[in-house]
C-alpha cells in the first residue's frame, strides 16, 4: 500500500476521473491529507462469512488501466464481487453528497473488512464527513512502518539485510520455503504474485504440485505460491478426519499455516486492517521467495507422525530448499528414540539432500529439559519479544489509573460503565472453580492490587439479611489500547520458550547439544490469517492475528535463512546454521543483557539474564548472519557418527538409514557446531572446532570467559585464515570444583575487519577429584 503524506495541491482544474481516482480540484490554498473513513454499515465479511474472502480492497491502478491478479476471476467470488462494486457505488455517492462541487481524491474503497474509504480531503471537509450519520470514525492516515508488521524492523532489515542485497524486491529471490502446517489460504493477498512489475519466474528446481479440489480451485497457485498438498492418509485410517470440520485439501481452516507462511515469506507492504484499524504494512522476513505448502496437521485435533512424514518427503522430493515445522510432538519420545524418531529421521534425510531445516522449540518453558526439537541436524528457535507493545489503561470511578496491556479501542468518549465482578455476575459463590472464571487473564495482578479491590469492594451495596449484592457502584473506563509503543526493552525471552539442557535424561547421557540454537521475534506478531480460521476467536473473519508463541519465532529464522541461501547457494544447512548462530546478538536494544522471563505468573517481575540454556547463541542478527566471516560445518556423515555413538543405536541406525555403523564414533562434544555444551565434565576434557573462513583473508584474536569452577584454554589465541582455508581450534576445559549447577562462559573470536564470532559454552555436571589444588587454580 503506497503511504500517501499530507502536501499542498496545487492544481486549479477539475480532472474529473483521472487514472481512476476520483479527483476535483478548485482550491489551490487547501491543505489537504489523507483520512480513512469508516462508515456504520457493516462490511461484506458480516454478510458472507461463511465464503472464501478473495480481496482485501478494491485496488485502483495507474494509467494503464490494468487489474493485479487478485482482481482476476479466479480470485473472487460473484457474490464479493457484486458487493465490491455496490459498496464502492456507495461510497462515490456520499462523498459526492457531502463534498457537492468540492476538491477530494478517493483512493481506496475497502469492503470486506471495514465499510469505508481512504480519500484526500481538507480538515474541513474530514469535519463535514465526520458529521454524517452513516459515518463510524475519520481517522487521519500516519506514518507506518514496513513490513509481520514491526518485526523486520526490529531486526534491521529495511536498512540492513534488504538494502545490501538489493532491497525486499529481491530478498529471497529464487529460494522456496516449504511449510509443513495446516495449509494456507491462497486468496490472501501476502501471498499473490501480481503485486510486483518484475517477472517472478517458478524457480527450475522445484517440481512441486497444486492440489485441485473444490476448497483450492484450479488458479489457487501463483508463481508465488509454487505447491500445495494435503496429507491426511493417518487421520482419515483412525476414523478422526471429519470433512465437515476441516478441508480434504491445502487450504487452511485453522488460521496457524497462513501466519507462519507470511512470515517467512509473505508479500511486502501489504495493510494490515483488523476490526477497521490500520496498524501498519506487514511483510514476510524474505518477501520475494516462493512458498510451497505440505499441510498435515489440521485444526480439529492436530496431525499424526505418518502425515507429517509424507509431507516432509514430498517436500524434499519437490526441491524446496527451506522447511519450517511451527509443530512439535506432544511428548519427548524415550531413551534413544529421542533421536530416532520418524519425524527426526525424515528431517535428517531432508538435510543430506541439502535442505535446511528449522523448528519451533516449544511452548513448554520456562521449566528446565522442556524442549521439543532436540536433534542437532534441525535448527530449533526459541521465542524472544520485540520492541512493540500495545498498552492500555483502566480508569476507576475514583480517577485511580491502573495501566495494562490490551489491544482494543478504549471506552467511547471516556464514558465510564459499572464494575462487575464474574463471580458476581454469575451471582453463584461456588463459581470461582467455574470454567468460565478461568478465562479471566491474569486476574491474579488484580486480585494483588489493593487499590482495584478496594474500590470495588467499598462501592458494593448489600442488603443487610441476606448480605448478597444489591448494588454495584464501581465504575470505570477504558483508554488507549490501539496505540503501539516502541520504548519497550527488547528482546527478552518468553516465559513460554521451551529450555535446555537436552535431551531431557536424568543420566544426561547425549546431552551434549545446545538447544534451543536461537531465539527471534515471536511474541505478539502480526501476520496472515486465513478467511475462514478459526484457531483465535478474536481474529475470526479477519485477514490479519497477532499471535504468539515458538511457533511464529521459527518461521523468522525460515524467511532469514532463504537471504542467507540466496546470498551464499552453496552454504550447506549446517552453514546456513553457522551464520545465524555465530552471529547472534547477546544484548538488547538499551545495550543490557537479554533477560529471561522465568515464570508464568508475573513473567517481567520474576525474570534474569538469559542463559545458553534460554536463548542459544542468542537473539538473530539478520544483517550480521549476511557475512559471517567464518563459519562451523557439519556434514551427514558427522550426524551418522554421532547417532553411532549412542549405546545401543547401531541396528537401530541400520533400521532407519539402511547404513551399518563403522568403528569411527563421536559425542554430541565433537559435532562441529557453533557451540560448545558438556553435560559432564570428569576432570578435564579437550574439544575441538575446525572453522572455514568465507569472507577475505582476516586475522582473528581470541578471547575467552569460563563457567564457573571450570578453567578454559583455547589455542592458537591468535591466527591469520586465507578465504577459503580452515583454522582447527582446541578448547581445553578443566574442572575446578565439583558442582552440579549449570554454568556458562563464552569463546569469542573478533577479525581485524570487524568480524565477530560468538560460541558458548556451557556445563552441567562439574567433577573434580583435587578440588583444593584446582579451585586455586581457577583464579
Amino acid at each position: 500500500m503506497e503511504r500517501i503524506y499530507g502536501f499542498q495541491l496545487m492544481l486549479v482544474v477539475c480532472w474529473g476521473i483521472f487514472v481512476g481516482f476520483t479527483w476535483c480540484q478548485d482550491n489551490a490554498d487547501a491543505v489537504s491529507a489523507v483520512y480513512i473513513v469508516t462508515l456504520r454499515q457493516a462490511p461484506a465479511s458480516h454478510y458472507y462469512g461463511d465464503e472464501l474472502r478473495v480481496n482485501t480492497e478494491d485496488f485502483d491502478h495507474g494509467a494503464s488501466g490494468g487489474t493485479t491478479r487478485l482482481d482476476t476471476p479466479r480470485s473472487i467470488s460473484r457474490r464479493d464481487g457484486h458487493n465490491s462494486s455496490y459498496i464502492a457505488r456507495v461510497h462515490d455517492s456520499l462523498l459526492r453528497k457531502v463534498l457537492r462541487g468540492e476538491s477530494y481524491l478517493k483512493l481506496y474503497s475497502y469492503h470486506y473488512l471495514i465499510n469505508g474509504f481512504a480519500v484526500l480531503v481538507s480538515s474541513q471537509q474530514a469535519e463535514k464527513l465526520s458529521r454524517r450519520r452513516e459515518v463510524a470514525n475519520v481517522v487521519l492516515d500516519y506514518s507506518v512502518r514496513t513490513a509481520t508488521t514491526h518485526t523486520p524492523q526490529f531486526l534491521g532489515l529495511p536498512q540492513g539485510a534488504w538494502a545490501r542485497e538489493g532491497g525486499y524486491e529481491s530478498a529471497g529471490d529464487g529460494i522456496v520455503i516449504g511449510f509443513i502446517d495446516t495449509g494456507i489460504d491462497p486468496t490472501h493477498p501476502s501471498f499473490s504474485d501480481g503485486l510486483t512489475k518484475s517477472p517472478y519466474p517458478v524457480p527450475e528446481h522445484f517440481s512441486g504440485i497444486c492440489e485441485v479440489t473444490k476448497d483450492f480451485p484450479s488458479g489457487s497457485c501463483n508463481r508465488k505460491l509454487i505447491g500445495a498438498r494435503h496429507f491426511a492418509a493417518s487421520a482419515i485410517t483412525r476414523g478422526i478426519f471429519n470433512a465437515s470440520q476441516d478441508y480434504a485439501s491445502p487450504f487452511d481452516g485453522d488460521g496457524h499455516g497462513t501466519h507462519t507462511a507470511s512470515i517467512a515469506g509473505g508479500n511486502h507492504g501489504i495493510p494490515v486492517v483488523v476490526a477497521g484499524h490500520h496498524f501498519g504494512n506487514a511483510s514476510g522476513m524474505a518477501p520475494r521467495s516462493h512458498i510451497a505448502v505440505y499441510k498435515a496437521l489440521y485444526k480439529s485435533f492436530g496431525g499424526f507422525a505418518a502425515d507429517v512424514v509424507a509431507a516432509i518427503d514430498q517436500a524434499a522430493q519437490d526441491g524446496v530448499d527451506i522447511i519450517s515445522l511451527s509443530i512439535t510432538p506432544n511428548r519427548r519420545p524415550p531413551g534413544i528414540a529421542t533421536f530416532f524418531n520418524p519425524i527426526d529421521m525424515a528431517l535428517l534425510s531432508a538435510v543430506k539432500a541439502g535442505i535446511f531445516v528449522v523448528q519451533a522449540a516449544g511452548n513448554t518453558g520456562p521449566s528446565a529439559k522442556s524442549m521439543s526439537s532436540f536433534s542437532p541436524w534441525i535448527f530449533t528457535v526459541g521465542a524472544a519479544s520485540h520492541d512493540r507493545i500495545y498498552s492500555n489503561s483502566i480508569v476507576l470511578g475514583n480517577n485511580l489509573t491502573i495501566s495494562g496491556v490490551g489491544l482494543a479501542p478504549g471506552t467511547p468518549m471516556d464514558t465510564k460503565y459499572t464494575l462487575v465482578s464474574v463471580i458476581h455476575a454469575l451471582n453463584d459463590t461456588a463459581a470461582v472453580n467455574d470454567m468460565y472464571v478461568g478465562e479471566c487473564q491474569d486476574a491474579s495482578n488484580l486480585n494483588q492490587d489493593l487499590i482495584f479491590l478496594q474500590y470495588y469492594n467499598s462501592s458494593l451495596e448489600r442488603d443487610e439479611s441476606t448480605k448478597k449484592v444489591v448494588k454495584f457502584g464501581a465504575v470505570a473506563s477504558i483508554s488507549g489500547g490501539l496505540k503501539a509503543n516502541y520504548s519497550h526493552s527488547a528482546p527478552k525471552i518468553m516465559y513460554y520458550s521451551a529450555r535446555g539442557p537436552d535431551p531431557e535424561d536424568s543420566f544426561l547421557d547425549d546431552a551434549d547439544i545446545l538447544k534451543p540454537n536461537l531465539v527471534a521475534p515471536g511474541n505478539f506478531i502480526w501476520a496472515a490469517w486465513s478467511s475462514l480460521g478459526t484457531d483465535s476467536v478474536e481474529f475470526m473473519g479477519e485477514d490479519f492475528a497477532m499471535m504468539s508463541g515458538t511457533s511464529m519465532a521459527a518461521p523468522h529464522v525460515a524467511g532469514l535463512a532463504a537471504l542467507i541461501k540466496q546470498k551464499f547457494p552453496s552454504f550447506s544447512p549446517s552453514a546456513i546454521g553457522s551464520a545465524l548462530s555465530t552471529t547472534a546478538s547477546l544484548y538488547d536494544k538499551n545495550a543490557g543483557p537479554i533477560m529471561a522471563q522465568r515464570a508464568y505468573t508475573n513473567p517481567d517481575v520474576n525474570q534474569s539474564p538469559a542463559t545458553p540454556f534460554d536463548m542459544g547463541n542468542g537473539f538473530v542478527n539478520s544483517t550480521a548472519s549476511l557475512d559471517p566471516g567464518l563459519i562451523f560445518d557439519l556434514s551427514y556423515d558427522d550426524y551418522m557418527s554421532f547417532l553411532c555413538g549412542i549405546n545401543g543405536s547401531a541396528p537401530v541406525v541400520l533400521n532407519y538409514t539402511g547404513q551399518s555403523c563403522g568403528v569411527s564414533t563421536i559425542s554430541g562434544i565433537d559435532l562441529n557446531l557453533p557451540s560448545i555444551t558438556i553435560a559432564k565434565l570428569n576432570q578435564s576434557r579437550v574439544v575441538q572446532r575446525t572453522v572455514t573462513n568465507i569472507a577475505e583473508n582476516e586475522t582473528y584474536s581470541i578471547g575467552w570467559s569460563a563457567p564457573y569452577g571450570v578453567s578454559l584454554k583455547v589455542s592458537p589465541t591468535s591466527f591469520s585464515i586465507a578465504k577459503g582455508d580452515r583454522m582447527v581450534l582446541t578448547v581445553s576445559v578443566n574442572a575446578t570444583m565439583n558442582s552440579t549447577v549449570a554454568s556458562y562462559g563464552r569463546i569469542g573470536l573478533f577479525g581485524h575487519l570487524g568480524h565477530v564470532v560468538n560460541i558458548p559454552l556451557s556445563v552441567i555436571v562439574k567433577i573434580s577429584y583435587n578440588t583444593t589444588n584446582s579451585q586455586g587454580a581457577a583464579d
